[in-house]
């Protein structure tokens, strides 16, 4: 990719907006060219401005969460890339932003050069990954038969958010008989035999969000 890179920045927070404009300012390849304050905005905003690349936050409060906004923007004619960058290092997320389409992955305490290549990469169709989400990854890929899938997350979030079976298979529209096979399926992946087990040990090893 050649000339300026056009960026949209997704953030609910200003402070963070600002930081980030200030350190992007600073490389005389981009330009950005808009800012959303909401993951609806920026899917608005992906499809009515020129943009080569959205910087995407994973957390908007009450709204659409990130993922969600970068499958919208992913799929949308001529899509710009979207790079997730974010304070949230779970598989669950991880695995969330990369399924939505997303071409680059990385963390808010990323020193500037590294944002700048990230951006580039990115903006470029490569993959940018911050070193420890492309560790976490490699991981899965290693261990595959150990690793929770995309479903078995979902679950097992909804588990530590104190949900019955009941409820967690109205939500995630599954059979009470399909969320007791797929818990049955985490606690063998996760060596426990409790569902309180099974919380502590994903959040110990950043599986899912606490």
């Amino acid at each position: 990719m050649s000339g300026i890179i056009r960026l949209l920045l997704a953030d609910d927070h200003p402070v963070v907006r600002t930081g980030l404009r200030a350190v992007l300012d600073t490389e005389p390849d981009f330009e950005v060219v808009a800012e959303a304050v909401s993951a609806e905005r920026a899917v608005e905003l992906a499809g009515t401005e020129q943009v080569d690349l959205v910087l995407m936050d994973l957390q908007f409060g009450a709204g659409m969460h990130g993922s969600d906004a970068t499958a919208a923007i992913t799929a949308l004619p001529d899509a710009p890339r979207v790079l997730v960058l974010t304070t949230y290092d779970t598989d669950a997320d991880i695995l969330a932003a990369v399924e939505a389409g997303a071409t680059g992955y990385l963390l808010k305490d990323a020193p500037p050069e590294e944002l700048a290549a990230a951006v580039r990469t990115a903006a470029a169709g490569q993959s940018a990954l911050a070193p420890t989400i492309a560790h976490r990854l490699m991981d899965r890929m290693r261990t595959p038969g150990t690793a929770l899938s995309r479903r078995e997350t979902e679950v097992l979030e909804l588990v530590a958010d104190g949900l019955s079976n009941q409820r967690i298979s109205k939500q995630l529209f599954l059979s009470q008989a399909t969320v007791k096979s797929h818990l049955v399926h985490i606690y063998g992946k996760l060596g426990v035999d409790s569902r309180t087990a099974a919380v502590a040990v994903a959040v110990d090893r950043g599986l899912i969000r606490r």
